[in-house]
């Protein structure tokens, strides 16, 4: 049975966008990139055709700003107290991350992007830049520790980390193992940036 819309309370902004993003990550767990429709969408949300499509003219789109908002965001990078640690939790968030409809949005945008290039680049900058972000602030602690000297940070160390997963996860799958979390962090990250 399918619920009208406008006799329930009506939600704006925030609530609203919430309630539309949390239906599109239910969706593309449910029905992957491929069976999700922006219908399925609206009505999973209880929200108008409409409004989704006033937001997000596209079905790419409102995908894209659904996963961003689904993914840690600078400032919460997890802060152990010394650079190993930080990274296997960071780079394990970024795994299961992954390993949900976050990842399941990515492989469908990934197959988009081949066929059509334009709003693809903005998700490919934001997601480098946020977790080049998360990078900078645990390797930036670990400067301020003593752990790492400030030469050793580069964009290229910054971004290795999160590369190999993302590698890993378009060319084997997801889960992504968290032994292979861990081999990144010993066997790459830690000695990037801890030259002995």
């Amino acid at each position: 049975m399918v619920t009208d819309h406008r006799k329930l309370p009506r939600r704006r902004g925030e609530a609203l966008n919430a309630a539309i993003f949390q239906a599109t990550l239910d969706e593309l767990a449910e029905a992957g990139y491929a069976g999700l429709t922006m219908e399925r969408v609206a009505e999973r949300a209880r929200a108008s055709k409409a409004s989704l499509y006033r937001r997000w003219p596209t079905r790419i789109e409102l995908v894209m700003d659904a996963v961003r908002n689904s993914l840690p965001i600078p400032g919460a990078a997890p802060d152990t107290g010394n650079l190993r640690d930080d990274l296997v939790a960071m780079l394990r968030i970024t795994a299961k991350a992954l390993s949900g409809p976050a990842g399941e949005a990515m492989r469908g945008l990934l197959g988009e992007a081949l066929s059509s290039g334009s709003p693809l680049r903005a998700l490919r900058k934001d997601s480098q830049s946020t977790a080049r972000s998360l990078m900078e602030e645990v390797v930036g602690r670990a400067v301020e520790r003593g752990e790492v000297a400030p030469g050793a940070v580069t964009p290229r160390r910054l971004d290795a980390g999160h590369a190999l997963l993302r590698h890993h996860f378009l060319f084997e799958g997801s889960p992504v193992p968290d032994e292979l979390v861990v081999a990144i962090v010993d066997e790459v990250l830690v000695p990037l940036f801890k030259p002995s």
